[in-house]
């Protein structure tokens, strides 16, 4: 089993609290307009779960719900919520989950995911110059 170094702690189900830059992480990674209005105003459901080495995360809203599911360092075909195909890697690293999505383009961007000391999820999303952050709190 590959070793999880603390994000055993993502597990569970998770409501959004709030965000910022988001917009500009969605234009930067190359979302047309339409799309990036309406993922403004939607709050997601994240369910992260484990089962063996195989993990598996559900984004759910009333705009979409996807779900992928991972082996830590391996690389795996991935459909971003837009419809666009990616090439993923999903490390663990210092206790924070690290999500690195290549297009077909090569650009890269980076999503990073831990808890808090206040045991809220934060998440980090960097596309080349642009950083957004959005938190969740736990739900069960």
């Amino acid at each position: 089993m590959a070793a999880t170094n603390g994000v055993e702690k993502l597990q569970g189900t998770w409501e959004y609290v709030d965000g910022e830059h988001f917009d500009d992480y969605m234009k930067e990674i190359g979302v047309g307009f339409a799309l990036r209005q309406s993922a403004k105003l939607v709050k997601p459901k994240l369910v992260i779960s484990q089962n063996g080495d195989r993990w598996t995360l559900k984004s759910e809203s009333t705009l979409k719900s996807a779900s992928y599911e991972f082996t830590p360092d391996v690389e795996f075909d991935e459909t971003r919520l837009d419809g666009e195909p990616v090439k993923s890697t999903i490390r663990f690293d210092n206790n924070k989950w690290v999500h690195t999505m290549r297009d077909k383009n090569g650009k890269e961007s980076t999503i990073t995911r831990w808890v808090d000391d206040q045991g809220q999820q934060q998440i980090e999303m960097k596309a080349g110059n642009v950083t957004a952050r959005r938190s969740y709190k736990r739900a069960d």
